[in-house]
């Protein structure tokens, strides 16, 4: 399981170091794609090939269905740690994310997150603000 938030840079070359709490859980190889709200969703190979079948049993003849599985695959990239536990992130998808410099990794359960550092304030602001609405929404017992 991830969570926590962690902040880091990314280098000129575009590697990210992935905080040590999190490497061994997503293992040598993991799967990097464009996630919703401009960040990046990080998967473990085990977790990307249970949703890969959830995504497959969409129904194909629904646009949005097809939409939003193109939009996940056509981002998705194969990756691997370097000796100092970084990853080096293909450019769509740190355009996608808007990642420069400033970022944040931050553990979602059975995924990482990667987020600019502004975009994940303002977001984390907003959502702060809605916490207890959104909780009422969703009928969850905390």
């Amino acid at each position: 399981m991830f969570m926590g938030e962690y902040q880091h840079s990314i280098d000129d070359k575009g590697r990210l170091t992935i905080p040590a709490k999190f490497r061994e859980s997503l293992g040598a190889d993991f799967l990097i794609t464009r996630g919703l709200d401009n960040c990046l969703f990080v998967y473990p190979m085990e977790e990307w090939k249970a949703l890969e079948g959830k995504l497959k049993a969409l129904p194909f003849t629904r646009a949005d269905a097809r939409a939003f599985t193109r939009f996940f695959f056509s981002g998705a990239t194969e990756c691997e740690l370097d000796k100092q536990g970084r990853v080096n992130i293909p450019a769509a998808l740190r355009q996608h994310a808007r990642l420069e410099k400033d970022c944040v990794v931050i553990g979602v359960s059975s995924r990482v997150e990667i987020w600019s550092r502004a975009l994940w304030e303002d977001y984390a602001t907003d959502s702060a603000e809605s916490f207890s609405e959104i909780a009422e929404k969703i009928d969850f017992d905390l």
